[in-house]
């Protein structure tokens, strides 16, 4: 990544991948401690954002998120009832791709000051987004940590929200999802994601700033989906996350065959889709959905290139999973049929790297 990038976005992918790394290098160490016993964490599952623990015959996922900076778009915007949406999003679709049906989630919401009315649309949203993804909302907490946490000036409440999901092995899988059975000639099925999500929002917002000052949230947005985002750049990136997890239940549920499955988020197609190529493949994607004509306009505010703006946005693209080809445009129905868009994508190549061909011209990322 070019210093330039770094320098727009306030952080580096790279960086971020590395800390990662070693930050799982060091909970690997701890594994030891539930060998053999209830709880006992899978070894070989590395590279994902959940993990299973074992119960007996029981397989379950965890995994844990929050919604980032997204917060202050809803500080600015004042309101709060869609980031449930974003929360459950964030750890219920790391889940769905390993194979775990999500089933529990436990919350914290650190805050300066509490604020009633905030917390009441904040978990007003999250039970809805609950009711959407069929979770039970069992745990959580609001801590008051003063000036510890900081956000947008003259906010109700500034705060963090983070949470912990738990989700149980698909009765049809034997293993979890991890990439393990992903062949050349198999499928790839994208489904559409209506929003930024969760992701790449110190770039966005760094580049609103720059083109429309301090109260950017304020400034009209014109773009062709307007009637669909909003009129103004707070509506834009305020939309909530769409929740992938029932309709990859849905494609599970009716015995479709699922390889792997990549939940787009910070790194984009490529840095998350890698993920799941294994055995030396690669990708070759020509039939993605477009990206939004926001995500477009934010590129160019932000003077990035495509290929770097496909690396800090989903553009369009909140899913990818790998399928047989004979049974591609049946996953297709089967996950139009409970509300996506999705299309067939693209296929698994047997040389390595991906490779995305979009309006913007063939994009490589080895």
């Amino acid at each position: 990544m070019s210093s330039t990038i770094k320098e727009t976005a306030g952080y580096s992918i790279e960086e971020g991948n590395a800390a990662s790394k070693n930050a799982y290098n060091w909970a690997q160490k701890t594994f030891s401690t539930r060998a053999g016993k209830p709880g006992e964490p899978a070894q070989d599952l590395a590279g994902g954002f959940s993990n299973e623990i074992r119960f007996g015959a029981e397989r379950l996922g965890i995994g844990s998120d929050g919604i980032g900076t997204k917060i202050e778009v809803a500080e600015r915007t004042n309101r709060y009832d869609t980031l449930g949406y974003d929360l459950i999003a964030m750890v219920a679709d790391d889940l769905v791709v390993a194979g775990f049906i999500p089933t529990n989630l436990s919350n914290i919401i650190d805050v300066n000051t509490l604020n009633y009315e905030v917390v009441d649309e904040l978990m007003r949203g999250l039970h809805d987004a609950a009711q959407f993804s069929e979770i039970a909302v069992t745990g959580g907490e609001i801590a008051e940590l003063g000036n510890r946490i900081g956000g947008y000036p003259g906010a109700r409440m500034n705060f963090n929200w983070c949470s912990t999901a738990v989700g149980v092995l698909h009765p049809s899988l034997e293993r979890p999802l991890s990439g393990a059975n992903v062949r050349a000639g198999q499928a790839v099925v994208a489904l559409r994601s209506p929003s930024f999500r969760s992701n790449g929002y110190s770039l966005a917002r760094r580049a609103l700033t720059k083109a429309f000052g301090e109260a950017w949230h304020t400034a009209p947005y014109t773009g062709s989906d307007a009637a669909e985002m909003g009129s103004t750049w707070g509506d834009v990136m305020l939309a909530p996350s769409l929740i992938f997890s029932p309709g990859v239940g849905a494609v599970l549920d009716a015995g479709l065959p699922l390889h792997a499955a990549a939940h787009i988020t910070g790194g984009g197609i490529a840095d998350n889709f890698k993920r799941v190529l294994k055995n030396g493949v690669g990708a070759e994607l020509t039939n993605l959905f477009e990206p939004l004509p926001a995500m477009q306009q934010l590129a160019e505010l932000a003077g990035i290139t495509p290929t770097e703006a496909y690396l800090y946005w989903n553009m369009g693209n909140g899913m990818l999973l790998v399928t047989e080809e004979a049974q591609a445009e049946a996953v297709v129905a089967e996950l139009q049929a409970k509300g996506y868009q999705a299309q067939v994508a693209g296929r698994i190549t047997a040389e390595p790297g991906v490779r995305l061909k979009v309006g913007a011209g063939e994009l490589s990322y080895e």
